[in-house]
């Protein structure tokens, strides 16, 4: 999509920061700007999907004002909330899943068309659920209409996370130093804004490359194209994912408001509950805010903290996707877990370094369930990544010596993106520690020239699909 690359640096972006600045003056009106500007990028890619986000933030507001207004009744109008924004998501999520699983499960020759996803109804839904609970427990409140369609469009956010919290964003609008131009954060963001577009188009993409031609042909790999093919969508989802976020928090700060960090290196964690902590962190915080501990959390001993865990897993893995695969995946961490706690009441530990390469390789592993079109087809991937299955020699003719699935120079490609998420400085602390210096200014001016040279081959980024 150009419009997610080349309009948005070259037109989108800058109108907005011009905007919000020549009214810096006018609070009103520069949030008035902001969220009219978020609302056009939204509906840019579909305009018909506009009504869904107005309706979404219209209905979910005044529910907030309801809880807001009422004691007795405060607990009643927070399940209806959760409720509609429950149904909204399964209304176009998850009707055609539950109907085709409903009939396989019956025999019966059910059929209804998928619906179109609208974009970022994950990310919309989950910050305003969030929001309704917070309100309820007496942490928020919101009576400006405005303000709460500013706090759920903001536009680098809206698409793809992070999933943001009213109390960490609201405060930064109001504050009225943030509406004037700085410097500093226009040219960190901008530095941030670069290098998550170079993750982007330089790594992310071309990758992508070799991960969908293996994916798409599983039965011609060998088992060191399998191998091939998911290392390199291993590394794509992260570079994919943790670009995006990079350029939304770089986006963000140009306006002077910080969004809360989203990835710390994750393949660099010494296990699965420490990836937890790095990988998408905002989910991980709301899935242990509004699901895992209402449910009980670890309270009540080994037993009942395995079952919350599997079930958060499960409902975060359905929150990914609408299939099986996603839920196996989902399943899959949530035993990973499980498996950990009980490790660590054995007393049991691991030198660090097994515990990255053993954490890396389980992430690795579950990604086939994430990506394969088919629990089928991942279980025929994960037969081909099998230690039998795998050959040197065909390693190295995947890597663009002849087999006709390979992607020329693959191997390198792969190679550089692991050592690229084992460096000990991640995109986050390259842009804390930044300087305006003719270094920084070069690498910046560098990634986003080669990034838009390569406009033509850009994709969709991954996780808009969720």
């Amino acid at each position: 999509m150009l419009f997610n690359s080349y309009v948005y640096l070259c037109a989108f972006l800058p109108l907005a920061l011009l905007g919000y600045y020549a009214l810096r003056g006018d609070s009103s009106h520069a949030l008035a700007w902001l969220v009219l500007a978020s609302l056009v990028f939204y509906g840019w890619w579909n305009p018909w999907h506009l009504p869904v986000i107005a309706g979404s933030i219209a209905v979910n507001f005044w529910i907030g004002l309801r809880i807001l207004a009422s004691t007795e009744r405060k607990r009643a109008w927070l399940v209806a909330g959760i409720a509609v924004n429950l149904l909204l998501l399964g209304a176009f999520k998850y009707t055609h899943f539950a109907v085709a699983t409903a009939a396989q499960l019956t025999g019966q020759d059910w059929d209804v068309a998928a619906i179109a996803l609208p974009l970022g109804i994950s990310f919309f839904t989950f910050t305003q659920i969030a929001y309704l609970v917070d309100t309820a427990r007496g942490l928020v409140k919101e009576p400006n209409p405005l303000h709460y369609a500013l706090f759920v469009t903001f536009f680098p956010h809206l698409l793809a996370g992070p999933i943001i919290h009213h109390g960490e964003m609201m405060p930064q609008f109001a504050d009225r130093t943030n509406r004037a131009f700085q410097a500093e954060n226009f040219a960190r963001g901008l530095f941030l804004l670069a290098i998550g577009f170079g993750k982007k188009v330089l790594v992310a993409d071309p990758l992508g490359e070799t991960a969908n031609t293996g994916y798409a042909d599983i039965g011609a790999l060998t088992g060191g194209g399998a191998w091939l093919a998911t290392l390199a969508y291993t590394f794509q989802i992260y570079f994919d994912f943790s670009g995006y976020t990079d350029m939304a928090l770089g986006a963000a700060l140009m306006f002077n408001i910080r969004l809360p960090a989203n990835f710390n290196s994750p393949y660099r964690a010494a296990d699965l509950q420490d990836f937890w902590r790095r990988w998408h962190m905002t989910l991980s915080r709301f899935l242990r805010d509004y699901l895992y501990l209402p449910l009980g959390g670890n309270r009540g001993g080994a037993t009942p903290m395995s079952m919350n865990l599997m079930a958060t897993f499960l409902l975060g893995g359905l929150w990914h996707g609408a299939g099986w695969t996603f839920i196996v995946w989902g399943a899959l961490h949530g035993a990973g877990l499980v498996a950990l706690h009980a490790w660590r009441r054995l007393g049991l530990g691991l030198p660090r370094w097994a515990g990255i390469a053993l954490t890396f390789l389980f992430v690795h592993l579950t990604w086939v369930f994430f990506r394969a079109p088919t629990l089928g087809d991942a279980f025929a991937m994960l037969h081909k990544l099998a230690p039998l299955q795998f050959d040197v020699q065909a390693f190295a003719a995947a890597a663009g010596l002849g087999l006709p699935y390979a992607q020329p120079g693959a191997t390198v490609l792969v190679a550089l993106a692991a050592v690229l998420c084992l460096l000990p400085r991640n995109s986050d602390a390259l842009a804390a520690r930044f300087e305006a210096r003719p270094l920084e200014a070069a690498w910046t001016g560098v990634l986003l020239c080669a990034g838009v040279l390569t406009l033509g081959q850009v994709t969709q980024f991954l996780y808009f699909n969720f």
